[in-house]
């Protein structure tokens, strides 16, 4: 007696919509792979094969859709610039603003170590920015603040923001110090949420006598 024959099914292709989904999953996969790496080695110890590995894909992928891993890192650096300027768009109190960037820290502490590296070691030319201002926009936006009362203004606006980014990425940059002089684990809400008030009465401390 022989088997019936089984019709089998022609493949069927992907449709668009399915294909870009795909594509958008395979991107965040490379970028919070790449995130990891690089916040962990800097942009200089980072290996696309290392990236590749940890996202599960073909390394060939980074160049495609990346253009390579100075690509991948600049776009690591633009999702950053696109959190911070909304951060910054919706006219916050410093004390809320302060609290946003340490949230945002704790959220991605690899991103936080990312920027240290980069700070630390980068020695990728900056990009050209013709139409830079005279003074940085942060420095501008704390001069503001100062004209409004919300500042001293006998503090330096340089210093100031100094201290802060410094305050700020203390849970990712310091972990065992943190876990050493509070007791706390960086990375729990219970530290977000009692860093986050310790810093905003040390906000309101700025504000004039």
């Amino acid at each position: 007696m022989t088997k019936a024959k089984t019709k089998t099914e022609p493949r069927r292709s992907p449709a668009p919509g399915e294909r870009q989904r795909d594509a958008e999953r395979s991107r965040r996969r490379i970028l919070d792979a790449a995130l990891a790496v690089f916040g962990a080695k800097g942009y200089a110890g980072a290996r696309v094969a290392e990236i590749a590995d940890r996202a599960g894909v073909n390394h060939q992928l980074i160049s495609y859709y990346f253009g390579g891993k100075e690509g991948l890192y600049d776009e690591l650096l633009a999702e950053w610039h696109r959190r911070e300027a909304a951060m910054g768009a919706g006219d916050l109190a410093f004390d809320d603003l302060v609290v946003a960037y340490l949230a945002a820290g704790h959220e991605q502490p690899d991103m936080a170590r990312l920027l240290v590296w980069d700070g630390l070691t980068s020695t990728r030319p900056a990009p050209a920015e013709p139409d830079e201002p005279p003074e940085p926009p942060e420095i501008t936006d704390i001069r503001r603040r100062q004209a409004a009362g919300e500042i001293d203004d006998d503090l330096d606006p340089g210093f100031l923001l100094l201290s802060l980014m410094a305050a700020v990425a203390a849970g990712a940059t310091m972990p065992d110090m943190v876990r050493r002089l509070t007791g706390l684990d960086p990375a729990s809400p219970e530290f977000l949420d009692r860093y986050g008030d310790h810093l905003r009465r040390l906000v309101d401390r700025l504000r004039p006598t």
